[in-house]
């Protein structure tokens, strides 16, 4: 989806310590946004992750992937968060798309802004998309 200002991820091509470049789901937490680099890039940022992902977890010919070898076990990071109103930091370990991606085959699609409905805070459950309607 567009990106709309809405925090979380989104897809960035991903430079590894060996030159490689894969297309992956990149957290704002995982970048160093004090290089004015990443800054002018995220800037520019087009999409965002709405996690809608669609994957296979065998190969053409039937075979069953090994998922724990597409892990870069290198990507884990520290995240902001709170615990009973109190702000803590969280070591966060590779999930589905922020290292465990690492070398997949990867496509994005463009997907209409109206599938997505974030919940991060909850609050966010009060936004209309949320509310039943009779």
């Amino acid at each position: 989806g567009r990106n709309e200002g809405e925090p979380g991820g989104g897809p960035y091509w991903v430079r590894e310590r060996d030159g490689s470049e894969s297309l992956q789901i990149v957290e704002t937490s995982q970048m160093d946004l004090t290089d004015s680099r990443v800054q002018e890039i995220v800037s520019k940022a087009h999409y965002f992750n709405p996690v809608d992902l669609v994957c296979s977890i065998n190969d053409y010919r039937g075979a069953r992937f090994n998922l724990s070898s597409f892990v870069n076990k290198n990507t884990g990071f520290v995240a902001s968060k709170s615990v009973d109103g109190a702000p803590i930091k969280a070591l966060e370990l590779p999930g589905l798309w922020n290292g465990g991606m690492a070398e997949w085959n990867t496509v994005l699609v463009e997907v209409p802004g109206i599938t997505f409905s974030p919940v991060k805070e909850m609050v966010d459950l009060l936004r209309a998309e949320h509310l039943t309607r009779e």
